[in-house]
């Protein structure tokens, strides 16, 4: 038994906690019984929560954005699922274990999904791990997130992946999946996965952190041609991105300007790599996701003649390239680095607007933290990348505060859209019978980023003096509040994400 101090009325609550064995064992009965029988999965969430004698929670008074609309109900929370959303005048009726939160005054959203993250874990831990990560992640309101494969060792092999995947049961505190990385010489063993348990096979097509480029014409048509599930690339166009490289080298030397980042990975790369990837997934009839989008050139390979649902091509786009442009190399220098590049304000706005017309699909952070030391490097051997996942949320509330996206549509790109793309089972929406993934954002509570409220391994951010507005006040993964204004509660893990 461990007791666990609320913060708001300072008295002690026992808890039964689990084990790190019994989280483990449950992460692999839960997604097992699923491919078996879906009611029969339902069973033992729900046998496995009153186990544990887990709180309930009333979240009273809540403005609730979900779905295209503002709407304010009461939400209950019971064994881990949105069990009721009732109308402010309705009686409510609760179990002596249940907590009620007024939360009048604040919005209630989903959960982020985020799609793309570099958690370092395994083998790069000195940058980040999972336990940290996911802990600035439900601090930023991102309840669940699907890390990428190029840890050390690669993440090449099933039985490299579930490792991730056991790892993750015992120190991840927001939801979990994990892509399947490919190589030139692994596709057969990449096809193999299931896709009722893992978010999808990553393609590098341009080379980035930890080297898996994939450059083979055959082990791409494998690919392409025989993925059961969603196959995500990053598309930068090598050759262009060396040609450029090297003319900057003869005129730099190895004291390249960051300013040169955006035109060495160019425009011109983006586009030829994400074009090439666009056809090969037309020949096959692939579900192609393209990363990290980061030029106006290549929205034209995209359009929104279909619901998502229908859609073989989709698209994704990351804050910092909505939140940043080239003008900022001047200021921020190497902590801004990411692959692909940011570029232009142009840019900037066009990916903006194309996800505000469902050209579009999804808002990511592409998180990929470093030490500072390591991105205090010159340009050769400063890192790309950087942490951005606990100030995901609160930079594109930033923005819908400023008037430049609605409120509406940053939870459909980072909640809803996510949810849908990936087909993920019960999840990224607000409604009764799904997993209790809640957010509650104060829109009056200005706060500064700063090198004491940065939760990330790495201990900096490239927004750090950044004002905003709205701050994350609860999370809650499962129906479990994992994180009360500034206080995390680790007791209670998240769950491997299952896929529909």
């Amino acid at each position: 038994m461990t007791r666990i101090r609320n913060a708001d009325d300072q008295t002690d609550r026992a808890c039964l906690v689990s084990t790190d064995f019994q989280s483990l064992i449950t992460h692999h009965l839960s997604f097992i019984i699923y491919h078996l029988s879906p009611i029969a999965y339902h069973l033992s969430f729900i046998t496995h929560h009153l186990s544990l004698n887990i709180m309930n929670y009333l979240l009273k008074n809540a403005l609730i954005i979900n779905e295209g609309k503002q709407t304010k109900a009461h939400v209950l929370v019971q064994d881990g699922l949105i069990v009721k959303i009732a109308a402010l005048e309705a009686e409510m009726s609760v179990s002596e274990n249940c907590k009620i939160i007024d939360i009048d005054g604040t919005y209630l959203l989903p959960g982020v999904i985020d799609d793309q993250v570099h958690f370092r874990d395994p083998g790069l831990t000195h940058k980040a791990d999972m336990a940290t990560e996911s802990a600035a992640a439900v601090a930023g309101g991102v309840c669940s997130y699907m890390d990428m494969p190029n840890t050390i060792p690669n993440a090449l092999s099933i039985e490299i992946l579930e490792d991730k995947y056991k790892e993750a049961a015992k120190k991840s505190l927001a939801n979990y999946s994990f892509y399947m990385g490919v190589s030139n010489a692994n596709a057969k063993e990449a096809v193999k996965i299931n896709p009722r348990e893992v978010c999808g096979v990553k393609v590098f097509l341009g080379a980035s952190t930890g080297n898996m480029l994939v450059d083979d014409a055959a082990a791409l048509e494998t690919i392409f041609s025989k993925a059961p599930c969603l196959v995500a690339v990053h598309c930068e166009h090598e050759p262009t991105i060396q040609d450029n490289l090297q003319r900057y080298r003869q005129q730099y030397g190895d004291a390249i300007p960051f300013e040169a980042h955006p035109k060495i990975r160019s425009h011109k790369a983006c586009f030829l790599s994400s074009q090439y990837a666009i056809n090969l997934a037309k020949k096959h009839g692939t579900r192609l996701h393209v990363l990290h989008l980061s030029t106006a050139d290549e929205i034209a390979l995209f359009n929104n003649h279909k619901p998502l649902r229908e859609k073989q091509i989709t698209g994704e786009v990351c804050v910092h390239h909505l939140w940043f442009t080239d003008a900022d190399y001047k200021d921020k220098q190497s902590l801004i680095k990411w692959n692909p590049a940011i570029k232009t304000a142009r840019d900037a706005k066009a990916l903006l607007q194309a996800l505000k017309d469902d050209v579009l699909d999804v808002i990511a952070t592409d998180h990929a933290p470093h030490t500072l030391a390591e991105k205090q490097n010159d340009y050769m051997n400063a890192p790309s990348g950087a942490p951005m996942v606990q100030h995901s949320l609160v930079a594109m509330l930033e923005m819908s505060k400023q008037g430049k996206i609605t409120i509406e549509k940053v939870v459909d790109k980072m909640c809803h859209k996510p949810a849908e793309l990936f087909r993920i089972h019960k999840r990224g929406y607000i409604r009764e019978g799904y997993h209790a993934d809640l957010v509650v954002v104060d829109p009056n509570d200005s706060w500064t980023v700063n090198k004491d409220n940065i939760l990330y391994k790495c201990g900096w951010s490239p927004l750090e003096g950044q004002v905003f507005s709205h701050k994350v006040q609860y999370t809650f993964v499962n129906g479990h509040l994992v994180y009360e204004k500034g206080k995390l509660y680790h007791q209670n893990k998240g769950q491997r994400l299952l896929f529909n």
